[in-house]
């Protein structure tokens, strides 16, 4: 286990050369100390439902072929869900959402994501994070995310060649964009930024296409703010903006 500096974070990120490798850097970051001590609290005293369970207590990796053409970014792993599990989005409610609509829509082979192992793979998507390690209250600090962002910029210049449609999960991940846009494509955001909204699409010249989308917390499945048929619109939309569907 080392512990890195966030100039350290960038000059390891930089140096990936393919995401098998980022990935494995990803898992050995230690440098926010806040997030630390939180993703690794959590793997010692677990929930009393997973106490036979080794958790993770690490940084999450993305999940998804290298050639995606479409991008999920969700704001950060669960304490009990992918912090258990090591897999984004796996083994919480929220995941059981989105892989059920995945499923739906022809984007992964199976409805749920139980644990790293249960063969869920994934069709011309990949799936990360803005910040990877689970934070207190399942709310990153914005000082958490910026220190995150050379992981994303560099899983984002890995699969660029063939990335079409980021879909942002909540207005979190909508704001860790518009850095991304600038540091992989030497774009700048559109001047006023466009506001985060459920179905906002936003397109800039030699980027992907910008979509906004609730959240697949329980928060906002458990309202109804976000249904199941406005998430399928959505991966629908991305599907087609892909050329896919």
């Amino acid at each position: 286990m080392t512990a890195r500096t966030p100039e350290e974070v960038v000059a390891h990120a930089a140096q990936a050369p393919d995401l098998p490798r980022l990935d494995a850097e990803v898992a050995d970051c230690f440098a926010c100390d806040r997030l630390v001590a939180w993703r690794e609290r959590v793997a010692a005293e677990r929930r009393a439902a997973f106490r036979d369970q080794e958790y993770w207590g690490r940084p999450i990796p993305g999940y998804g072929p290298a050639d995606a053409t479409i991008g999920i970014l969700g704001l950060a792993p669960a304490a009990h869900g992918g912090n258990r599990t090591g897999r984004i989005f796996t083994g919480d409610r929220s995941g059981d959402v989105l892989f059920a609509a995945m499923h739906r829509v022809g984007l992964a082979n199976q409805a749920l994501s139980v644990h790293r192992d249960d063969g869920l793979t994934l069709a011309h998507t990949r799936i990360f994070a803005a910040v990877r390690c689970a934070p207190p209250d399942n709310k990153p600090l914005p000082a958490e995310r910026d220190a995150c962002a050379p992981w994303l910029h560099r899983e984002l210049t890995l699969i660029r060649p063939t990335l079409r449609v980021v879909i942002a999960l909540g207005a979190f991940a909508w704001a860790a964009w518009w850095p991304a846009l600038w540091n992989v494509y030497g774009a700048r955001a559109p001047v006023p930024r466009p506001k985060f909204g459920h179905g906002a699409e936003v397109f800039m010249p030699a980027a992907p296409v910008l979509l906004g989308c609730y959240h697949v917390s329980q928060q906002n499945t458990f309202t109804g703010r976000l249904t199941p048929t406005m998430l399928d619109e959505v991966l629908g939309r991305a599907k087609a903006l892909a050329g896919l569907a």
